[in-house]
């Protein structure tokens, strides 16, 4: 049974959910009622309801409880929304004697944070019986006392509330005491009890009575004290205190031992009667009471020690009594003044100690609680950030803080910060408490990789052997982890038409660049390609460098003789008159050299020759020049062999041979050329070819022959068939058929043997010539059949075939030609040739022999 209030308009409705549990909404803050000593897991309320929230935003939000204080007393099911009882609850643990007894705790959600603030109040249940602080209650009352006189007792303690704490006393009945009951400022009740008539102690020295309290919870509970009455002789007069009440004030901080006040009463009996003595009265029973009175000087000292947060006063009753048991009564209130003894208590109430570093400003880092446990201004916080750090102090809810970005962050500059909260109190002096976040920065992949070096320039000399390492690049990437974790790939390109990657390979994760083939700096000079550096992020970032590979030269070409040409067989001869001066120019001899710089200077040297003394060489330009005169004793034949070698280290070179005719005639140096040596296994080769082509072209032929006589024999036996067949033959005259006179339409006079059989299914036409030969006489009156003029005898039959006399020609006349070729071409042609070119064409072996090869399949051809 509780009250419920809305948000907005004053609205009060009643609502019963659950005995003894109350939900209260009231500004903004939910507030719940429940009987202590719940068992564990007993419900106490719907959050997830009563905020209008979804049970999926609690479990996304990673919705939590923050109380505060050491105890945990209800916890938060995210599944279903409630919250229930997490620990026993003790009403007069938690608030002791204050009421409403409750305690606050925040519900906190993230993403985005959202904070909910619920109160949950604490119905006291009557599980105290009232207690007396002792079991006996001793009077020693004189026997003179007047009726009226009030007695002090000592007050029963029980720590339920409400109408669970103790409502009355009552006093066992008896002539002679009866009880009063009164209840102080703060609501508690104490007896007193009131002599009604005099006492005798000579009739009764001693009464026994019985004092018991009663609560008025349900069941209802009690307790019970003796009280012993000793009647002594008659004293006159009590102890009266010098002031119905006290007042004292007291500072919490206050050193035990000071005293606080100073408490005094008279008796008017003089002597042993007078003497009066100070105690404290109706103590309650948790003996709690940090004073104690001197019972001789009735000075209040402070015994222990004062806490203004747990007990702000004090209020003691003071009793003054003679030897004689009279007694006086007072009041002593003590106030005790807070001072800012309590610092500052800051709880990060949601932290994760992560953020990234591409958070948007203001992104609420940590949710912080700062609690004083002092009042006033002593208890007012400030919460402030010591270091100039990119983050800001945003006040949230009560004694709630928020810590947000104010700038942007970077990893690279900062991977982390030591963030030290500093709370601070508004008493006199300040009191503070600070607390150091550790913050680390968690890395986004904002950063490319670089290179060390825009461009790498590197040389290799040529001729290198495949898979040799070429050089190492190397990019770095501030991120962290696998954001900078860098591959290496070689850009798509082309180099001479021919993918990069058939050139260089590269190491995705070291950079090393291999070379896959060997270079040749006569086809290249210098490479250029593009390297790519790739982190691991996601999307992963990139840049490029070019690598420029210069290739350097090296002396692997010989010079190369362009002028004068070598060939194998053939004999190239430069004429000098006889009639030269000195320095006459023979010749020159022509080279390069594919190499560059000093591999391809190239000197000129005379290695050997017929006559040293007619002939030199210019070593720069390969000039050969006459050194002297020529004679007519200088011989017709001069080999000359001149060496050609270049400046590299080690240094190639090339031999030339050139002829030199000393003549003034080209007759005289036929006769003397004609007779140089040849290499006999040339010869012996080009013999061995020029046979083998002869064999070859010969089968091909024999071949073709085969088969047209073959197929000549055929057509013959199928001739034979039809002329020997017995079929009649169906006449068939032609349109415009002449007479024999030849004076029909027809120009000439011709005859048509026309033979048509119905199982050849072949037909021969038959055409004679202009003479009178083979006419066919035909009868106009005759029914006959054709007669035959010509004899039957086939051409193959005949002695004298046309076609025997032409296969006896083509064989012979193609054995007398090869032969011929064979034993006398070669000669002639290779003196023709020479005389014709002059000594000039190179090559004249081959030359020959292969106009003569095709000189003969020609003649073969026209032969068939």
């Amino acid at each position: 049974m509780g009250n419920l209030m809305r948000r907005g308009p004053p609205l009060v409705l009643r609502i019963s959910i659950l005995p003894f549990c109350l939900l209260t909404a009231v500004s903004g803050q939910i507030r719940y009622s429940i009987p202590e000593e719940m068992r564990k897991g007993l419900f106490v309320g719907d959050v997830a309801k009563d905020l209008g929230l979804d049970i999926r935003r609690l479990v996304s939000g990673r919705a939590r409880l923050v109380i505060d204080g050491e105890h945990q007393y209800v916890a938060l099911n995210q599944n279903k929304g409630h919250i229930v009882v997490n620990e026993r609850i003790d009403r007069e643990s938690l608030c002791a004697k204050k009421s409403p007894c409750s305690f606050t705790l925040e519900i906190v959600l993230e993403d985005p944070l959202e904070l909910f603030s619920i109160t949950i109040e604490i119905q006291d249940v009557n599980d105290h019986a009232p207690v007396f602080p002792e079991n006996e209650i001793n009077l020693e009352i004189s026997e003179s006392t007047p009726t009226g006189t009030v007695f002090l007792l000592d007050s029963a303690a029980d720590p339920d509330v409400g109408i669970n704490s103790l409502q009355r006393y009552s006093l066992k009945e008896n002539e002679y005491f009866v009880l009063k009951q009164h209840t102080r400022a703060d609501g508690s009740k104490y007896p007193e009890m009131m002599l009604q008539s005099n006492l005798d102690r000579e009739k009764q020295s001693k009464h026994t009575l019985i004092l018991t309290a009663v609560d008025g919870g349900e069941p209802q509970k009690s307790g019970t004290v003796k009280i012993l009455v000793f009647v002594l002789d008659a004293n006159d007069n009590a102890p009266i205190f010098t002031q119905t009440s006290y007042k004292a004030s007291v500072l919490e901080n206050v050193l035990p031992g000071t005293v606080v006040t100073k408490v005094s009463a008279e008796d008017a009996d003089q002597g042993y009667n007078g003497n009066v003595t100070y105690s404290f009265t109706h103590q309650k029973d948790d003996s709690s009471c940090p004073f104690e009175i001197n019972p001789n000087s009735g000075e209040i000292k402070l015994t222990g020690e004062l806490d203004y947060e747990s007990y702000p006063n004090y209020e003691i009753n003071l009793q003054a009594k003679d030897p004689w048991g009279v007694a006086g009564a007072s009041k002593l209130l003590i106030e005790v003044a807070d001072v800012n003894d309590n610092s500052p208590i800051i709880t990060m109430a949601s932290y994760s100690g992560k953020i990234s570093e591409d958070s948007p400003l203001g992104t609420v880092v940590a949710l912080i609680s700062v609690q004083d446990k002092d009042s006033g201004k002593n208890g007012q916080v400030r919460l402030t950030l010591e270091e100039n750090l990119p983050f800001k102090i945003k006040s949230s809810l009560r004694n709630y803080y928020t810590l947000v970005t104010e700038q942007i962050l970077d990893r690279e500059k900062h991977s982390k910060y030591n963030i030290t909260l500093s709370a601070t109190d508004e008493g006199i002096p300040p009191l503070s408490s600070k607390k150091v976040l550790g913050l680390e920065v968690t890395d986004v992949n904002d950063n490319a990789p670089a290179f060390t070096k825009g461009i790498y320039n590197t040389q290799i000399m040529e001729n290198n052997p495949p898979g040799v390492s070429l050089l190492q690049i190397y990019a770095t990437d501030p991120d962290l982890g696998q954001n900078a974790r860098i591959s290496y790939y070689l850009i798509d390109s082309e180099i001479n038409g021919n993918p990069v990657s058939k050139y260089f390979s590269i190491n995705t994760e070291s950079g090393v660049i291999q070379l896959l083939r060997s270079f040749d700096y006569e086809q290249l000079k210098e490479y250029r390609i593009r390297v790519q550096a790739q982190d691991g992020g996601s999307p992963p970032l990139r840049s490029n460098t070019t690598v420029i590979i210069g290739i350097q030269d090296q002396n692997d070409n010989p010079p190369q003789v362009l002028y004068p040409v070598q060939t194998g067989g053939s004999v190239v001869a430069e004429m000098v008159p006889r009639s030269a001066d000195v320095g006459y120019l023979v010749t020159k001899v022509v080279a390069v050299d594919v190499d560059s710089g000093q591999n391809a200077w190239l000197s000129y040297k005379l290695q050997k020759a017929t006559d040293r003394a007619l002939f030199e060489v210019g070593s720069q330009n390969g000039e050969i020049r006459t050194i002297r005169q020529v004679t007519d004793k200088d011989a017709v034949k001069q080999r000359l062999t001149v060496i050609v070698e270049d400046n590299g280290q080690p240094s190639r070179s090339a031999t030339v041979i050139v002829n030199v005719a000393v003549a003034d005639s080209f007759p005289e140096v036929l006769s003397e050329f004609t007779d140089f040596p040849h290499d006999k296994e040339y010869n012996d080769n080009l013999t061995f070819y020029l046979v083998l082509a002869l064999a070859v072209v010969s089968f091909l032929f024999i071949t073709c022959l085969v088969v047209i006589v073959s197929v000549k024999i055929y057509r013959w036996r199928q001739s034979r068939i039809l002329y020997h067949s017995n079929l009649p033959v169906i006449p068939y005259y032609p349109p415009r058929y002449s007479d024999t006179l030849g004076t029909g339409t027809l120009p000439h006079v011709y005859n048509y043997e026309v033979c048509r059989t119905t199982d050849s299914r072949k037909s021969d036409n038959k055409f004679g010539g202009a003479g009178g030969q083979n006419v066919l006489i035909m009868d106009p009156s005759s029914t006959g059949t054709m007669q035959r003029i010509q004899s039957e005898k086939s051409i193959l039959d005949e002695p004298d075939s046309p076609l025997e006399v032409s296969l006896a020609r083509f064989f012979f006349t193609h054995v007398f030609v090869s032969c011929f070729i064979l034993f006398f071409g070669k000669k002639i042609f290779t003196v023709f040739v020479k005389i014709v070119f002059k000594f000039k064409f190179h090559c004249i072996q081959e030359t020959a022999a292969a106009l003569f090869l095709f000189l003969q399949q020609m003649f073969l051809a026209f032969t068939l």
